[in-house]
């Protein structure tokens, strides 16, 4: 079983997901969310590489945060609907597809670094960034 991701906005100390899947080979990234009736505001998918997306054959509509090699976030799409081509980021070496609203929600923005790891190594980074008193 492929682990889950967590993302973590480390600018604006918000979460993006806490159950991202990797899309890092050729069938994961065709597949994508293809299929999909719905996402719960945890979810999402990252896919790496990719320098855009698109979303013939998708039936919901997704935010996109695109990031560079040190998950800087280098462009961002709100809502982009279904039977949509995402733009082509050269600058951009993968892709986050989220729930809607997330990009808002998070307060994320360009430029802002993202923390993406596996669950026990988010739990180490916030215990060291918040020690308790």
């Amino acid at each position: 079983m492929k682990p889950t991701y967590c993302v973590f906005n480390k600018t604006a100390e918000s979460f993006l997901g806490l159950n991202i899947s990797c899309a890092d080979t050729t069938w994961a990234r065709l597949k994508g969310l293809l299929g999909k009736f719905s996402m719960s505001s945890d979810e999402g998918l990252w896919v790496v590489p990719s320098r855009g997306i698109h979303t013939i054959g998708m039936l919901i509509p997704i935010d996109l945060v695109y990031l560079d090699a040190e998950h800087r976030v280098v462009h961002l799409v709100e809502h982009l609907g279904s039977l949509r081509l995402g733009p082509i980021c050269w600058k951009s070496t993968s892709v986050l597809e989220l729930p809607p609203h997330t990009i808002y929600a998070s307060h994320t923005r360009v430029g802002d670094e993202l923390l993406i790891c596996l669950p026990e190594q988010m739990e180490t980074y916030l215990n060291q960034t918040n020690p308790a008193v």
